[in-house]
This record gives structure tokens, C-alpha cells and sequence, in this order.
């Protein structure tokens, strides 16, 4: 309508040129007026005056329809980018702990962030300017063959040579394109990571080598799309060229047919003198789509890796478990690895009854996080089964196994919210006392009270005004209170100092009875309490047994014993 409504504009600006024409040069051919109507009554000042007047109200309805394509446009492309936005992060929420090992966090955020935005032009700057550039050369081409069908094939010969650049063009930038956000997503990655380890980066006096960092990556990325920019203004003017080209031959031989009295000077070659103006505006608007069509595409393409991405963790389609979680844990000839060639957990048998506390100790690397992630099912095994309660963690309804399961993990990580709301993280709806009396197991009730707003103090990012056994106190807190059948402590004591050590495991002591708990720990402390202790090495149990009796065999826990007795200055027994 806005194309059918520009041109009616321009055949009256023609026809009133028309018109003057004929008054002045009296004798010259007569005007053709649309629709076979000629006001013969009229002066040749009204003639002009009505065409005038026609094109202003024209102007005004395409001013209005303008304008409300605009916003409907607007309202759904944002629409369109707030869904696909919330979708991506919704995935990201149900994939697997593996997507997040193969991915670096500034590709993930640059994904969600940035590329989404992508999506956003190819809708604007691809989809709708097709349209509206196909259906405008549609109604032009239409109107100049109705005018002289001729002259319109030699002014648009050179249609074929713009539409060779045009796909050479998007074939030689793509690849640069997705270069370009690889580089944005390195950018985005030590920014990130500069922010997050910046006592590290003062504290070994890094910042003039990390701003350096910082340049050089931001200068690949500006690199980068310099290139872009160069092919860019290599493109738009050999496309301005060849539409130029179409105005030289209209000159010509459109002059000579005008002088020849074969086409109206108004209606005919100043209409296609504009409209070829129009035309080359369309055709330099291909430039920017074939420049938005690569951009648009690289983002989206990485926005829907993602969406693709398989769910390598499912809930089963129809699952099954207990009315009541006992905490019964078993694992079955159990394998797994990150690599399907490399294992870290090779043919683990293990049978834990409910209410055992059971240690897991081992070398760095010997896979002790690994085996107790197969319990939520972060991961699913290769081979082999793990089951809670008689049923594989695979036929459990994943959201219930995972509220079955208490973990207190090795890095304590806390929101930016109020310590109560922390504590509640996975019991939204817990009461004050619920709270309370989790944080007074994990002996953090008191230091909470010292607060400047107690439970209502608002923790800074990833808890940075807190201590480091603060923070794993909290960690234990919000554990507790789901009051789960299994916990699970991966190494959950290792930032507490040995005196909150010993109030921490006195006061959960009440609450582990009754529940099935695996440690990650090397004090003896700790192993002390343990029902039995599992001794990893290279993904496999070497040893298992009382901590007593370990202490009277040779292997890795005496040594380990043995070392830290010698730090404590303590005597050991000999094997």
C-alpha cells in the first residue's frame, strides 16, 4: 500500500508537469489523465491546484500508514527478541553440565546477550526490507513496462551484474562474520574473568599485563571487522556505479524518445527518471541486506546452537520412585567419562544403607566429584547403574531426585540477594524459624545475627563481603534446609577453620542422623566420624573400610594419615 500510494504521488507530480507543459507550450501533445476522466471545465491553474491538493492528502495517509508499520513492526520484532531471549535461557537451565565444560561463560553470555540481537535484524534488516524492496521493484518494474517496455529493459540492464555482486558479496563475508564473533566472545571472556579474579590480578600486580590483554584482544575483534568494513566499501559503490549506468542510458535514449514524441516529457520520462532513482535506492538497500543477511545469520546460527542442543539429561517419560526417599544408595559396575575414551570412574560397586555417612577420599584427579555428580544425575553413566532407593537415578523424576539431594558444593557460590533469601534458595516458602534453625546446624546463626541487618542483609556479588567459611556456612545452611534424604559435602569443610570445623560437625551430627551423607574430606577429623571410607585412585575404590581400620593397613589413607600427624606433631600407629 505505501509503494502503490509513493507512486500514485509521483504520476501526479508527472501529470501536473504535464499539464503546466501543455499550457505553455501550446500545440504540445495532450495530457493523459488517469482513469480516462479530463476536467475540460477546469483552468489550467485549478488542473494543477486539484493535483496538488491530491498529493498532499496522498502525502498525509502515507505519512499515517508510515507511521503505524513503524510501531507494529517494532512491537513485534521485540516481541519476537523478548521470547527468543527467554527460550535460550530457559535451554540453558536444562542442559547438561557437559554443554557448560565444552563452552566458555563469554560465549554463553555473548550468545544470550548479543546474538540474540542478530535475530533482531535478520527480522528488521533482512526479512522486512526483502519484502518491501521486492514488492517496491515489483510495482516499479509493473508501471515502467506499462510505460515502455523498451526503454525498461535498457535502463535495467544491468540487474543481472548487481545481483553477481551481491551473492559474491554475502558468500566472502560470512566466514568473517563468524570470525568476528568468535573474537567478541574472547573479548567478552577476559573481561569476565578479569572482573571475577581481580584480587588475583592486584594481588600479583597483573593490571598493566591485563590491560594489554584486554587491548590486544580488542583490537582483533576491531581488526576484524575493519575487513568487513573494507569489503563493505569496496561493494557500495560498484553498486552505485551500475545504477548510475541505468540513469545514462534513460538520458539517452529516453531523450530521444521524448523528442520523438513516443513518451510524455512528465508522465513519462520524469517519472522514470525518479523511478529509476527509486530503483537504485531499492538496489542500495540490497547492499545492506546482503551485509544484515551474513551479520544476522552468524548470530542466530550460534543462538540456535543452543536451542538444538541436545538434553543429554531427560526426565524419562514416564518416571518412577519411591512414595519415600530412604536414602539408599547403590552403584553397579559404574562407569564414566568426560571423554568416552578417557575414564574417570571405572567399575564402581558401592552399596550405602540409609543413614550412613560415607567419606571419599582420594588423590587430586582421582575422581571423588565425579562419582558423588552421578547422584543428581549432573552426569549419566556409560556404563553400569547408580541407584537411589532400588530405582536408576535415570527413572526418577529429575526435579524430585535433585530436591532428594542436599549438596554443599567445593566453591560456595551465593546470589545477590538478602542472606535469609540465600539460605531459602531451594525452599522459597520457608519460614523464618526453617531458616534459623538451618543456619544454627551449620553454626552460622551467630555471625548472621552480627550483621548490620542480620538475616536481612544483602550479600554482595557471589558473597564478597562474606569470609570464606561464612560463605561455606551458608552453603550448608541452604543444604540443610531442604532437609533431604541424601547429602552431599564436596569438600564443604575446607574453608573453615579447624575450631568452626569441630562446632559445624557437632551440630550437624543431629542433623545427619537419619541421612545419607557423602563427604569429600582429607582431615581426620572428619574421617573420623564416617561410617566407612572409600579411598579413590585413578577412578577406581583401592580401599574401603573404618577409618580405624584403615589406620592398621598399608595403602594411601595411612600415608595421608601419617602426613597429617606429622604436621600436627601427632604419633601414629604403625601399620
Amino acid at each position: 500500500m505505501l509503494v502503490v500510494l509513493a507512486l500514485a504521488q509521483l504520476g501526479l507530480t508527472g501529470l501536473g508537469i504535464d499539464v503546466i507543459r501543455n499550457h505553455v507550450l501550446r500545440g504540445s501533445s495532450p495530457v493523459h489523465w488517469p482513469f480516462g476522466w479530463t476536467p475540460t471545465n477546469w483552468s489550467p491553474l485549478g488542473q494543477v491546484a486539484l493535483i496538488a491538493g491530491t498529493i498532499l492528502g496522498l502525502a498525509l495517509i502515507h505519512a499515517a500508514l508510515r507511521f503505524r508499520a513503524a510501531i507494529t513492526v517494532s512491537n513485534l520484532v521485540l516481541r519476537i527478541v523478548v521470547q527468543l531471549r527467554t527460550e535460550v535461557y530457559d535451554k540453558l537451565q536444562r542442559l547438561s553440565f557437559r554443554f557448560f565444560d565444552a563452552n566458555q561463560s563469554g560465549s554463553i553470555i555473548n550468545r544470550v546477550a548479543g546474538d540474540v540481537q542478530a535475530v533482531r535484524m535478520f527480522i528488521d534488516g533482512v526479512i522486512i526490507q526483502v519484502l518491501t524492496v521486492t514488492l517496491s521493484l515489483a510495482v516499479y518494474l509493473a508501471y515502467m513496462l506499462s510505460v515502455h517496455v523498451p526503454l525498461t529493459f535498457a535502463c535495467l540492464a544491468t540487474t543481472p551484474l548487481l545481483w553477481w555482486a551481491s551473492v559474491r558479496f554475502s558468500r566472502t563475508v560470512r566466514p568473517a562474520y563468524l570470525r568476528s564473533s568468535e573474537l567478541i566472545d574472547r573479548l567478552v571472556l577476559v573481561l569476565s574473568e578479569n572482573i571475577q579474579g581481580v584480587p588475583v590480578v592486584k594481588g600479583f600486580g597483573r593490571e598493566q599485563l591485563e590491560i594489554e590483554k584486554f587491548t590486544t584482544a580488542n583490537r582483533a575483534a576491531r581488526d576484524q571487522m575493519h575487513w568487513i568494513f573494507g569489503r563493505i566499501s569496496i561493494f557500495q559503490p560498484v553498486m552505485g556505479l551500475l545504477t548510475q549506468i541505468n540513469m545514462v542510458v534513460l538520458l539517452a535514449y529516453g531523450g530521444w524518445l521524448v523528442i520523438n514524441g513516443q513518451i510524455a516529457l512528465g508522465g513519462g520520462l520524469f517519472v522514470f527518471a525518479n523511478l529509476l532513482a527509486q530503483f537504485a535506492n531499492q538496489i542500495s538497500q540490497v547492499t545492506n541486506i546482503a551485509n544484515s543477511i551474513q551479520a544476522s545469520l552468524t548470530g542466530a546460527e550460534r543462538v540456535f546452537e543452543i536451542l538444538d542442543a541436545p538434553l543429554e539429561v531427560e526426565n524419562p517419560v514416564q518416571s518412577k520412585q519411591p512414595a519415600k526417599s530412604l536414602g539408599t544408595v547403590r552403584f553397579e559396575n559404574v562407569s564414566f567419562g568426560y571423554r568416552p575414551e578417557m575414564a574417570v570412574i571405572d567399575e564402581i560397586n558401592l552399596d550405602v544403607r540409609p543413614g550412613q555417612c560415607v567419606a571419599v577420599v582420594g588423590a587430586t584427579g582421582a575422581g571423588k566429584t565425579t562419582l558423588l555428580s552421578l547422584i543428581p544425575r549432573f552426569y549419566d553413566a556409560l556404563a553400569g547403574r547408580v541407584l537411589v532407593d532400588g530405582v536408576d537415578v535415570r527413572d526418577w523424576d529429575l526435579d524430585r531426585l535433585r530436591r532428594s539431594v542436599g549438596l554443599v558444593f567445593q566453591e560456595s557460590f551465593l546470589f545477590s540477594n538478602t542472606v535469609a533469601s540465600n539460605i531459602a534458595f531451594g525452599q522459597p516458602d520457608a519460614s523464618f524459624e526453617q531458616i534459623q534453625r538451618a543456619a544454627r546446624i551449620a553454626a552460622a546463626d551467630e555471625f548472621i545475627c552480627n550483621l548490620p541487618e542480620g538475616y536481612n542483609t544483602v550479600i554482595g556479588e557471589h558473597g564478597c563481603n562474606l569470609s570464606g567459611g561464612q560463605r561455606q556456612r551458608l552453603a550448608i545452611a541452604r543444604a540443610i534446609l531442604l532437609e533431604p534424604p541424601i547429602l552431599i559435602l564436596d569438600d564443604a569443610l575446607a574453608s573453615i577453620d579447624p575450631g568452626t570445623e569441630h562446632e559445624i560437625l557437632a551440630a550437624m551430627e543431629a542433623a545427619m542422623r537419619g541421612r545419607t551423607t557423602f563427604v569429600i574430606a582429607h582431615r581426620l577429623s572428619t574421617l573420623r566420624r564416617a561410617d566407612m571410607v572409600v579411598v579413590l585412585d585413578h577412578g577406581q575404590i583401592v580401599q574401603r573400610g573404618t577409618h580405624q581400620q584403615l589406620l592398621h593397613g598399608e595403602g594411601h589413607y595411612l600415608a595421608s594419615a601419617r602426613l597429617q600427624a606429622a604436621d600436627a606433631g601427632l604419633a601414629m600407629p604403625a601399620a
